[in-house]
Parts: C-alpha cells; sequence; structure tokens
C-alpha cells in the first residue's frame, strides 16, 4: 500500500497541494487580511461591497465561516489521516476543495446580485463536500472517538445554512440563530480538541524539561462534566439568548472552565511561547462565557458584540493561529520553537482581541480602538502569511526530488 510520504512525493504538481495545511492555513492567512482590509473602510462608511449582506452579517459570516472553515479544513485534513492510519487527501482533488471554498468567498462577496439561494448552495458546496470527504475516512478507519468532531463539524454547517436562510429573510443575521449555532460549534471544537491538545502539548514540553509538575491528563471526570455544562449553555444561549437562566448556565460552565484550564500547569509553560499560546487562547473560551453571561444580567457591560469577540476573536482567532504555526512548524519538519517574529504575531493579535474588547464599554474611544484592533488582526495574519508562507508554498529541499 502507497504511504503517505511516497504519494507526496509522487505528486508533480504545486507543493502547496501536497497536504491539507498548505493550502487552507495559507489561504486562511491571506483571507482573514483581506476581509479585515474591506472590512475596515465599511465599518467607517467610506466604501461598500455587492453583497447581499448586512456590512456586519457579512463580517460576522466571513470570520466564522470563512476564515474559521478553512482552518478547520487544513486541521482536519492533516489530522485525519493521522487518526485512521489512512491517506490524506492530496494533488488536484485537494485543490479543487480549495477552489470550492475560494468560490464560497467570492460569491458571498458579490451576492446582491444573484438568487440568495444560488449563494447559500456555491458557500455550502465546500463545507458539505469537506464532511463527507472527512466522515468517509473516519468511518473507513473505524475511528469511531472521533465521530464526535464530524458531528460538531455538522452542526457549524447548519448554523452556516441558517445564517444565509436569516439574511435572506432580510433579518439581522449577525445577531441570528445561525450565527449563535455555527459560532457555538466552534467553542465546543475547542473546548474539546482543545482540551485533548492543549494538556498533551504541556506535557511532552514539560517531560523534556524534566519537570516534576506536570498538567492533568486530559478527558477525566472533571473535564467531562465542563464540557457537559458547556454544551448545555451553548444550547440555553442559542434558544433563549437573553434569558436570565442562558447567564447562569454561561457563569458556571465559564467557571468550570477556569478551573479546568488551571489543571494544565499553565505556569510551567512561560518559557515556551509555542505552548504558552495555546493556554492563553484556551483562556478566551471560559472568559467569553462570563462576559456574555454578565452582558445578558447586566446589559452594556461589553455589548453582545463585544463579549461575543473574546470567543470569536480570542479563543477562535488565537487558537487557530496557535495551532497553524504549530502545525506548519510541525509538518515542515521545523523545530517546535516560536521564534520572536511569531511571539510578535502572538501578541498583535492578543492585542486586538483587547481593543476590540475595550471598545464595546468605551464608546467615545470605539473608532480608534476598532482601527487599533483592526491593525492588529491585519499584522498577526499578514505576518502569518510572510514568516509561514514559504513553509506552505514550497517542499523542504530534501523532498524535492
Amino acid at each position: 500500500m502507497t504511504s503517505t510520504a511516497e504519494q507526496m512525493r509522487a505528486w508533480r504538481g504545486p507543493a502547496i497541494l501536497t497536504y491539507g495545511f498548505r493550502p487552507f492555513f495559507f489561504g486562511a492567512a491571506v483571507w482573514a487580511v483581506l476581509a479585515m482590509l474591506l472590512w475596515v473602510p465599511m465599518l467607517s462608511g467610506q466604501m461598500m461591497l455587492p453583497t447581499a449582506f448586512d456590512p456586519v452579517s457579512w463580517h460576522a459570516h466571513e470570520f466564522l465561516f470563512g476564515y474559521l472553515g478553512a482552518v478547520v479544513a487544513g486541521f482536519l485534513l492533516t489530522a485525519v489521516p493521522n487518526w485512521t492510519g489512512r491517506l490524506p487527501i492530496v494533488g488536484w482533488r485537494l485543490g479543487a476543495l480549495a477552489l470550492l471554498w475560494l468560490a464560497g468567498r467570492v460569491t458571498v462577496a458579490v451576492s446582491a446580485g444573484l438568487p440568495a439561494g444560488l449563494v447559500a448552495v456555491v458557500d455550502l458546496a465546500f463545507p458539505v463536500l469537506f464532511a463527507l470527504a472527512i466522515g468517509r475516512e473516519i468511518v473507513a478507519g473505524r475511528n469511531w472517538r472521533n465521530l464526535i468532531v464530524l458531528a460538531m463539524l455538522g452542526v457549524f454547517i447548519i448554523g452556516n445554512g441558517l445564517f444565509h436562510r436569516e439574511a435572506a429573510q432580510g433579518a439581522y443575521a449577525a445577531q441570528g440563530y445561525g450565527l449563535r449555532l455555527g459560532l457555538g460549534a466552534a467553542i465546543m471544537m475547542i473546548a474539546v480538541i482543545g482540551g485533548r491538545v492543549v494538556p498533551s502539548f504541556t506535557r511532552n514540553w514539560l517531560v523534556k524539561q524534566g519537570s516534576k509538575v506536570l498538567p492533568a491528563p486530559p478527558m477525566q471526570r472533571f473535564d467531562k462534566v465542563a464540557l457537559v455544562a458547556l454544551l448545555v449553555a451553548l444550547g440555553l444561549w442559542v434558544t433563549l439568548p437573553l434569558s436570565v437562566l442562558t447567564a447562569a448556565a454561561l457563569a458556571v460552565a465559564g467557571v468550570l472552565h477556569l478551573m479546568r484550564l488551571a489543571r494544565w500547569a499553565v505556569h510551567k509553560t512561560l518559557a515556551a511561547p509555542l505552548v504558552t499560546v495555546l493556554h492563553v487562547a484556551y483562556a478566551f473560551l471560559p472568559l467569553g462565557a462570563l462576559a456574555l453571561a454578565l452582558e445578558i444580567l447586566v446589559p452594556g457591560s461589553f455589548g453582545i458584540a463585544g463579549a461575543q469577540h473574546l470567543w470569536m476573536a480570542g479563543a477562535i482567532g488565537l487558537m487557530t493561529l496557535a495551532v497553524m504555526t504549530r502545525a506548519t512548524l510541525g509538518h515542515t519538519g521545523q523545530p517546535l520553537t516560536a521564534g520572536a517574529s511569531t511571539v510578535l504575531i502572538y501578541a498583535a493579535l492578543t492585542l486586538s482581541v483587547l481593543a476590540r474588547v475595550v471598545a464595546g464599554f468605551w464608546p467615545e474611544l470605539s473608532g480608534l480602538l476598532h482601527s487599533v484592533a483592526g491593525l492588529g488582526w491585519i499584522a498577526a495574519f499578514g505576518g502569518f502569511a510572510v514568516i509561514y508562507g514559504a513553509l506552505l508554498l514550497r517542499l523542504p529541499a530534501a523532498k524535492r526530488v
């Protein structure tokens, strides 16, 4: 049977199509920059896109379902072969998936002149086909443990479909059921997958350092209680976003996940930014839950959008950036260390998140803070595209034979 390495060596096309993380991580980073470059002048009213979505809904959709959809694809197309022992999708089949994702971005951007049904079909074609491909691999490899990942991906896709339906009906989709369902699925992905990899990567690094303090093993009874609490809180938030019961559930979930994070020995990782950033990114998950709970109970504390950005830009944005840097280094044969430039892009994104959240309760400086948030975001993902682009677009010299 052909091995993964032999399959990659046999490919004679562009290097970017030799593994799933390459086109989707690079495409996600470039799109994150382009979408923000468009959003900043849209926010100030200086330009408009020919999209059928209102500007805020376009911004929310293209980050959550556009950017994150690409990162999830890059991660799973790389991870699932490791989980199942089956061959990865490479070559023109991988290129076709990437083009489908790109078609969705272009179609949504120019959707004002197109039927809403056609826009939804084009945009949903990529995640549906991608999910079918991943599902086939998980089932064929009898990797039943990760069916939960496929289920979360399915909920994420349903959220995208609902978002399109709400936008087509003239609703404010940026605060609709589809957005909350898709964001809830993304947060559960971080809680489940992050809950596996953060303590595992932390333990691996601490063992190498000879540390006697190690993180609690992943997926113990406490972790399962915390995950169930989060699932209940997210379900209430999707269906009853302003309920006091929802606020209470979010607060409980937030506290439990702060406790979960405290069990992972973050204080011992400060010498390894590539590990520490995973903990910082995960911290935005409980902080977002607590901020949303406070906003429900005391409206105007953060603003709903500001509180949600702790999840969207913080938990999702920083966690995906951390995963993209680590996975790119690991799968291209580089040392698993974060250089000064990588630390700077982590810092730029963290600054972006904090500026956006502060803007929610400091309205007199919101214009300046939104600009700082936008520039930090562009610096982070533009920096990733520049620093890691050479690794994603070219094969190591030893593999170019």
